[in-house]
């Protein structure tokens, strides 16, 4: 259960009531045509931000559910494992891609249904976004009679939902939630998008505190939702989640997704007025999110009406700082009661004249010290032997020196000692055999270049294409974890050092090695030895070790690429070195 709920995507409707079907023929599949609209949502055509359906009447007839179950395979790769979802035509769920051995989520509807253009329109457009602050699309199929879209599954990241349901959020955290929101649906609006669903269900939070968004588009385009003016509700959406993060409270009367909804009949009151404590300007932004009802700050300051001018207000009032670190007290560490004896309180033999709560220990009597004549004879003998063994032992320690001394000077060449010991010989070139692209993710770069690394030529080089707009290799799905080359060094050895000619500077680059048993390692989990830690490498990266590494196989893994100066993002590898 923990699983589904922080990585399944938020279809189903967590109102309670019934799920929302919109007519096909008006549904958008990613907010385009109405990217320049800034006025509030119709209740006609979008869904309703109090977290019900307003009792909408079907209008369209939906085929039924795919008949698939836990063990079904989708283009001979992608294994269903648990269904999460199941409602309105189309199923959600947890899947794992048998490629890349890792989980994933899949959307599945029939190819017939009348949303499966939508859907696939919406899915391939948030792909091209490449945004890590949104749950990335993978994949989007028609397959014969199937249409699926392929996502990424986060098992480490929390829903909201389950965040709220622990209770408000502190000030900083709610900043950051509205911050990371508003900047992120702002990107998204720029591009064109929309999400018409940002429910608590559709943000989570990774380990790390990063917000991220799912589902932009898709949902949507899922249950057929459309918007006339989808900005102000995505901005609504953004302040209801504000609001709730705030108070633990849903800014409307109807109760939604775990929170209770206002008191009936009172209207939307600011957060501070809802429960004690709570931020001042954030309240108040809260208050300006929410202007489809009217609302406004208690200032009269004007609503927002879009994410960018959301985000535009946060960046306008002071920044939220995280509280202070909080110490549980120390025990005062108690000295214990020092309590003389008789002996040091002068009363040897003799009771205490004070009185004591501790009882005193009973003293037996000194022994007798040694006067007569066996004592002093006994004396005498001890110290005699003391001054014997004294001289033997300085007598041969005379003997050893002088012995060390005299074979220094016959052979003319001083002894090293235990800490002069002679210096390692300095490392050699190992032989590559061979040298492979990283492909962490599938696919190649520029496979047919990765010789010119390894043929001791600096003219010679692999490079990447050139990627425009991120550093990240263009924040491409399949290129989340970068690239870079595997040499094999034909056999386990001692690797001291590694010399690697950068095509260009500026690299982000890391070198890791596999482990002595691995047999053709591909991911990043192969390479557990780290040999050089990442930095931006100038026009050469090179490193000695403190001490060897057994390994077989070398990465050098490059995950950012210096500006090209043409407004794009290029890198490579010129030669590559291994000493051992």
């Amino acid at each position: 259960m923990a699983e589904r709920s922080t990585a399944a995507v938020d279809v189903a409707d967590n109102g309670g009531d019934e799920p929302l079907a919109a007519k096909a023929d008006k549904a958008t599949n990613d907010g385009t045509a109405q990217a320049e609209e800034t006025e509030g949502a119709s209740p006609e055509t979008s869904e309703n931000p109090k977290g019900h359906d307003g009792g909408r009447a079907r209008s369209e007839a939906v085929p039924a559910t795919p008949d698939v179950h836990s063990g079904h395979k989708l283009a001979e790769r992608y294994r269903l494992e648990e269904c999460v979802t199941r409602l309105d035509g189309f199923s959600s769920w947890r899947a794992v891609d048998e490629k890349l051995r890792r989980a994933v989520g899949v959307h599945l509807l029939p190819a017939n249904h009348p949303r499966a253009r939508s859907v696939l329109a919406a899915a391939r457009s948030s792909a091209l976004l490449g945004d890590p602050r949104f749950v990335q699309v993978l994949d989007a199929v028609e397959e014969d009679d199937l249409v699926y879209v392929v996502h990424e599954w986060l098992p480490d990241a929390t829903e909201l939902t389950a965040l709220l349901a622990a209770g408000p959020m502190d000030a900083h955290d709610a900043y950051q939630l509205v911050s990371q929101l508003s900047h992120a649906m702002a990107a998204a609006h720029r591009e064109g998008l929309t999400h018409l669903r940002l429910t608590p269900g559709a943000v989570l939070r990774s380990s790390t505190g990063q917000y991220r968004i799912r589902g932009l588009a898709v949902n949507a385009a899922l249950r057929g939702i459309t918007s006339e003016r989808p900005l102000r509700q995505d901005t609504e959406a953004i302040g209801a989640l504000l609001y709730a993060a705030l108070t633990k409270r849903w800014p409307y009367e109807s109760d939604a997704y775990g929170l209770s909804g206002l008191p009936k009949g009172m209207g939307l009151i600011a957060p501070d007025q809802v429960r004690a404590g709570v931020h001042r300007g954030l309240s108040e932004l809260a208050m300006r999110a929410l202007a489809n009802d009217g609302a406004t700050a208690s200032r009269q300051e004007p609503p927002c009406t879009t994410p960018d001018e959301l985000a535009k207000a946060v960046a306008a009032m002071p920044r939220v700082l995280p509280p202070e670190p909080t110490f549980a007290a120390q025990p005062v560490y108690q000295q214990p009661v020092y309590q003389r004896t008789t002996y040091q309180q002068g009363t040897y033999g003799r009771p205490s004249t004070h009185p004591s709560s501790v009882p005193q220990p009973v003293l037996a009597a000194p022994p007798a010290p040694l006067q007569s004549r066996t004592g002093r004879v006994l004396k005498w003998s001890v110290s005699a032997l003391l001054i014997a063994a004294l001289g033997l032992g300085s007598w041969q320690l005379a003997e050893i020196l002088l012995d060390q001394r005299k074979g220094s000077d016959d052979t003319g060449v001083t002894q090293p000692t235990d800490d002069e010991k002679p210096a390692p010989a300095p490392p050699k070139p190992l032989t590559i055999a061979d040298a492979t692209e990283f492909m962490p993710d599938g696919s190649g770069i520029q496979p047919g270049d990765v010789p010119n690394t390894i043929d001791d030529d600096s003219s010679t080089a692999w490079v990447t294409p050139r990627y425009r707009g991120f550093a990240h290799f263009g924040n491409l799905p399949q290129r989340r974890q970068g690239s870079g080359i595997i040499v094999d060094l034909g056999k386990v050895q001692d690797v001291r050092s590694v010399d690697v000619e950068m095509y260009r500077s500026g690299q982000t680059t890391a070198v890791f090695a596999a482990a002595p048993d691995a047999s053709s390692p591909s991911s990043p989990a192969d390479f557990p030895q780290q040999i050089v830690e990442k930095t931006v490498a100038g026009k050469t990266l090179k490193e000695e070790l403190e001490k060897p590494v057994r390994t077989r196989y070398v990465l050098i893994h490059i995950t950012e690429l210096p500006a090209d100066g043409t407004g794009g993002y290029r890198g490579g590898i010129n030669d590559i070195s291994v000493l051992g």
